[in-house]
């Protein structure tokens, strides 16, 4: 621990070193702390730090009232990100690290029993006219929900589809290329070739691999600023803009019971692997100050029970099911948004989760965009097994 703390603050100072060294003015709010490139355009870096603050509390609902109250106080999010190019602006890279607690959690045997600090490292070469290729490990090309900033997101966080459903970050290769139909239409298609265990795992491969395909398509254009990965209308587009995906994912022999993610299904006699298929559908629909996101989506495993050798159930169980997820929100003059959010999941009987069904209404008042804002939100979850949930957030976000 003492070794990374050391090397994290060792980077940052060669960093601030850096950038003092050529005299470069620090950018606007929101755009990093520096910004710095080499004498002969060789190389660029960009570093930039966010932090959110998060407050919640929770309540069971039971026979109509309200008991068993929670409350908590989170460094939700503490990260540092560095992108830039290397040798050409057609070779880019990103690394992202987490330090706060949610950020690093989830070590074990796998991981080398060390902090999982690494979120992104990777590298986007652009090799020949629209076709790029990342290699290292990043998010994978999934639900667009997942795809979003955490910082970017209409609400405090991400829906249960997506907690329940995603298939995060992962280490392997993408291809990425896009097309137009037309002036306006446009066509991505995205594919990759993953581990399938998820990020930081450093004791090789378990099972198969993950094959992941999508397509995005925007028949009136590109958003402005890339506000498809953005979860308000901050830029009011003033046309009509609509973004709609599909993603299909394979794990071969997964390990885990959400695939990439969950647990890993031990036996008595090593590891339990089944196939599992997901499936995204999704769209984003923006115009002068109005936002609307959509997903549904899908999982199913070859066998979902966890079996030892003797046939004897292990106890765990591949999440399997189906969840929908929808959201708009009304951006006013002021950078006040009104958010509302229904979320269905309806997780197959052998899980003993049964349906869920939560409701969300949240205020965000943005000051400097994404970059600078106060959320907070309220949310009834009902759930077919257990008792009913409410809970209330609040959430500071500032990005240097």
């Amino acid at each position: 621990m003492k070794k990374v703390q050391l090397l994290l603050s060792a980077i940052i100072l060669f960093s601030v070193y850096c950038a003092q060294a050529q005299e470069v003015k620090a950018p606007k709010f929101g755009k990093g702390i520096f910004d710095i490139k080499g004498e002969d355009d060789s190389w660029s870096m960009n570093l930039s730090a966010r932090m959110q603050f998060l407050a919640i509390s929770e309540w069971e609902s039971e026979d109509g009232n309200l008991a068993n109250p929670e409350s908590n106080f989170l460094i939700r999010r503490a990260r540092l990100k560095f992108k830039g190019f290397a040798f050409s602006p057609k070779l880019q890279y990103k690394i992202e690290l987490g330090l706060s607690n949610r950020d690093i959690g989830g070590a074990s045997e796998f991981t080398n029993n060390a902090p999982r600090y690494i979120l992104d490292a990777v590298i986007k070469w652009n090799f020949y006219g629209n076709f790029t290729l990342w290699a290292g490990q990043t998010k994978l090309p999934g639900n667009v929900e997942r795809v979003i900033s955490s910082g970017d997101l209409s609400l405090v966080d991400r829906s249960l589809v997506n907690s329940r459903f995603n298939i995060d970050r992962d280490v392997g290769v993408q291809l990425r290329h896009h097309f137009k139909l037309s002036e306006n239409f446009i066509v991505r298609e995205k594919v990759s070739i993953s581990q399938g265990e998820g990020r930081n795992v450093t004791t090789g491969n378990l099972g198969g691999h993950q094959y992941t395909g999508r397509i995005e398509m925007l028949p009136f254009g590109s958003f402005k600023g890339k506000g498809e990965l953005k979860g308000s209308d901050l830029v009011r587009e003033e046309n009509f803009k609509l973004a709609v995906g599909a993603t299909y994912d394979f794990n071969n022999n997964a390990v885990k019971t959400r695939s990439n993610l969950g647990s890993y299904m031990e036996t008595d006699t090593g590891f339990y692997e089944t196939n599992i298929n997901t499936f995204f559908v999704d769209a984003m629909i923006k115009y002068r100050g109005f936002s609307f996101m959509g997903e549904y989506a899908s999982r199913d495993a070859k066998d979902a029970v966890a079996k030892n050798a003797d046939g004897t159930a292990t106890g765990a169980i591949v999440q399997i099911g189906n969840g929908l997820n929808l959201q708009a929100g009304y951006l006013f003059n002021n950078n006040y948004e009104v958010t509302g959010r229904y979320t269905n999941i309806d997780l197959d009987r052998i899980t003993g989760k049964g349906l869920e069904q939560q409701y969300t209404l949240g205020v965000s008042k943005f000051i400097v965009g994404h970059k600078l804002k106060i959320q907070t939100d309220i949310s009834y979850l009902s759930k077919e097994n257990s008792n009913n949930q409410l809970m209330y957030r609040l959430q500071f976000d500032v990005h240097f």
